[in-house]
């Protein structure tokens, strides 16, 4: 009877974890287009979970997927203390998104994705010091050449730096597990603007990204999603980049959030 009892236990116990990892048939049956190159990665052990391992290695403009590593930057060098201190005056000159229209905090600005802010930002880091980091983690081709305010951002004439998705969910990965050079205090400071949700059964924290796609085809556009989730002491990292006409970083966050849920880790 004891010996029944121990198997059922453990079938139950693998039927749970079973459940709460992001498998491969949901991230298929989430994933309908050829255009969507998806990964996960389990930050304790390492395993990498997507449907194509081929389209997750193609290198693109990570545009403002950046603002995760430039707020580490930023931290590191104290031009960041708070993420609720005052981050960005506007300088009156009105632009597109009204959100941009106005004085931010770090948190604020994060979640609006505020492109000037983090311009600015990028400037008070200077060339020198960003080059550094950049070399320091290997993040994609460490091309910042087109100009220390725009090199992850897609523009006419200029060749950004490029990343591919699983290196963003490799990095993403390095972060989680502490193999980075990023400070606790700066950590944190990530942390609490890259938070997104909190459930019962988890939490995820995550940074879009959208832009034009110079590299191939300049009537299509780029959406990237890149973070990490916690659930039931599991870590998984994650990156998706959608390309097609009107998409953005939103319709990947959508599919991430589809698949974490379907995968009962949100």
């Amino acid at each position: 009877m004891i010996r029944y009892s121990s198997i059922l236990i453990a079938l139950l116990c693998f039927c749970s974890f079973a459940k709460t990892k992001p498998q491969l048939d949901v991230i298929k049956e989430v994933i309908t287009s050829k255009d969507v190159a998806c990964v996960f990665i389990n930050c304790k052990s390492g395993e990498i979970i997507t449907p194509d391992s081929v389209s997750i290695k193609t290198r693109y403009t990570p545009c403002s997927t950046f603002k995760v590593w430039n707020t580490l930057i930023g931290a590191e060098y104290q031009i960041i203390r708070s993420s609720t201190d005052s981050f960005y005056t506007w300088d009156s000159i009105p632009r597109s998104l009204p959100a941009w229209n106005m004085n931010l905090t770090l948190k604020e600005a994060f979640q609006v994705s505020c492109v000037p802010a983090y311009q600015l930002l990028a400037r008070k880091i200077g060339n020198e010091r960003m080059k550094k980091w950049i070399m320091m983690l290997n993040y994609g081709d460490m091309d910042i050449s087109s100009g220390i305010d725009d090199f992850w951002l897609p523009r006419e004439g200029k060749k950004s730096i490029k990343i591919s998705p699983l290196e963003q969910a490799q990095l993403i990965k390095k972060l989680v597990t502490g193999e980075l050079a990023f400070s606790q205090q700066s950590q944190n400071i990530l942390k609490e603007v890259m938070v997104i949700e909190t459930t019962s059964k988890g939490v995820y924290y995550g940074k879009t990204g959208s832009g034009v796609n110079l590299d191939s085809n300049k009537e299509q556009s780029l959406g990237w999603f890149v973070g990490y989730v916690t659930s039931k002491d599991q870590n998984y990292s994650f990156a998706c980049l959608i390309k097609g006409v009107n998409v953005s970083g939103k319709d990947s966050k959508g599919i991430i959030e589809s698949i974490l849920r379907k995968s009962e880790l949100l």
